[in-house]
């Protein structure tokens, strides 16, 4: 069996999270605004689909970021460490660039991220009263700067996807998910990460309920078919079945699979081949035995591995695998790329073998 190795998908993002890192650095903020609202409007993403201004975004605020997490995590530094500084710094840019909303993009998202830093993975509930109040501090202020970026630039997708994450942190009972959801995928219907987030969105864990996630699912599909076919339908139910055994037990396998034959025929591309093939190869195996309705769905949607790498895998992507192990979650940390790449090599390798077992055993050649 020989098939060639990717082995950078993530060069790409990491070189334009430098390139935001560097801007910042050098108090090139001007030039930062420019290149994030060039992206912006021209829907740039990586070959992964992370869009190019969030990830220049990321890059702007990371040393901030990074700097309060390394702290929260290490209690010997936190009293040491002024957590105010660093965003201090970046709300100084805000007053040197008052009219510039991809700058006041990047102060929002920064205070969305260190809000979760605060927050941590501990139930909400059990957080020390210090960290409820830094937590919702920061999602408000990043609410208070988002209401005016949205108002100047209401038609950037990465500002509607900032407020699609803020979601998480402030939320109240007038506000409708799907709503927030809706208008991000109006302003970038090529991008599926969208419509993932918005499904994981609707669970009743999150702020919906079954019947909402279906019915959105199938308005999405309605709404973006001239982009997706039915896949718009796939997209929204990609993760949230595979997060959801209920969700899974309910979902409509036939428009599902309906999805992934127009998601193939519309992004043939390796880097969606390897996402689809993972996922019905690996994430949607790993729910196996849990729940028998679901596993009924589960059993269906994975047999389409066979026809996903039988007849439209002709690279493998590693890093693409490896994630699909672990839910594709986003918070996953990664030590070491190469040790993660190669448990994820492993992985495609032998879900190609179980689909070629036969052909393997006989020594008939693959056709491609």
């Amino acid at each position: 069996m020989n098939i060639p190795i990717a082995e950078t998908d993530d060069t790409a993002g990491h070189q334009v999270i430098e390139r935001g890192r560097h801007l910042a650095r050098q108090d090139m903020w001007v030039e930062l605004s420019q290149e994030m609202r060039a992206a912006d409007d021209a829907h740039e993403t990586t070959p992964c689909g992370q869009p190019i201004a969030d990830l220049l975004g990321f890059g702007a605020r990371a040393d901030v970021v990074l700097a309060a997490e390394h702290a929260l995590s290490d209690g010997r530094t936190q009293s040491d460490y002024d957590f105010l500084a660093g965003i201090s710094e970046l709300e100084g840019e805000i007053q040197n660039h008052p009219d510039d909303p991809m700058i006041a993009l990047v102060v929002a998202l920064a205070h969305i991220d260190l809000a979760w830093a605060w927050r941590g993975t501990a139930d909400p509930k059990d957080l020390p009263a210090l960290h409820q109040s830094r937590c919702a501090a920061h999602f408000d202020r990043a609410a208070d700067l988002l209401k005016d970026c949205r108002s100047t630039m209401p038609n950037s997708p990465a500002i509607a996807a900032a407020d699609c994450a803020l979601l998480s942190g402030h939320i109240s009972p007038r506000t409708r998910v799907a709503d927030k959801y809706e208008a991000l995928i109006t302003l970038d219907p090529r991008n599926h990460r969208h419509m993932r987030a918005m499904g994981s969105h609707l669970l009743p864990r999150r702020f919906g309920t079954y019947d909402q996630l279906e019915v959105q699912a199938l308005r999405n599909a309605a709404r973006t078919q001239k982009t997706w076919g039915a896949g718009g339908y796939t997209w929204v139910q990609f993760d949230a079945i595979a997060l959801d055994d209920e969700a899974c037990a309910r979902v409509d396998v036939e428009y599902f699979l309906e999805g992934l034959h127009d998601i193939v025929e519309r992004r043939p591309d390796q880097q969606t081949i390897n996402l689809l093939a993972a996922y019905c190869s690996v994430t949607l195996q790993n729910g196996m035995g849990r729940n028998p309705k679901a596993d009924i769905a589960r059993k269906q949607i994975c047999e389409a591995a066979n026809w996903l790498i039988r007849d439209h895998l002709t690279e493998l992507h590693p890093l693409i695998w490896a994630h699909a192990a672990n839910g594709f979650s986003n918070s996953l940390r990664v030590n070491s790329t190469e040790r993660f790449a190669a448990r994820g090599r492993r992985d495609a390798l032998r879900a190609i073998a179980n689909q070629l077992r036969e052909e393997l055993r006989s020594g008939v050649p693959r056709q491609n």
